[in-house]
């Protein structure tokens, strides 16, 4: 399984980074990371320790729709459905649909987290 690369920077340099690549002045590189949290009270939110539990469980035990989850968590199918939906918006997990169920398939379980990134950008008159 994949390790996931997480970026932390600001709502405005997020929004400045995405503008420049839309504009083609800017290329991400390979190693960049994919997914961007403006804080890391964002990311731990949705990487809460009780998500991550839930990435390990989907990845360990593959179940075959999110019933079969909460049944294996004891969670709430609604409550599940919800962070699941969150976990996916991130790229975290991927909910493909079977006929009328909806398989659950985590995307990792190990992240790096890259602070103070700044895309390129040079700090004129700033130590790094």
């Amino acid at each position: 399984m994949k390790i996931i690369k997480i970026g932390i920077m600001s709502q405005k340099e997020i929004r400045e980074r995405t503008l420049a690549i839309a504009q083609g002045k800017y290329k991400p590189k390979p190693d960049e990371p994919k997914i961007w949290f403006t804080s890391i009270r964002s990311l731990a939110e949705v990487l809460s320790d009780d998500n991550q539990a839930l990435l390990q469980v989907i990845t360990d035990k593959k179940p075959d729709s999110i019933r079969e989850l909460a049944e294996i968590t004891g969670r709430q199918p609604s409550n599940l459905s919800r962070t699941l939906k969150t976990l996916s918006a991130y790229g975290f997990v991927k909910l493909e649909k079977h006929n009328k169920t909806v398989c659950p398939i985590a995307q990792a379980i190990k992240f790096n987290v890259i602070f103070g990134v700044h895309w390129g950008k040079h700090v004129v008159g700033k130590s790094a």
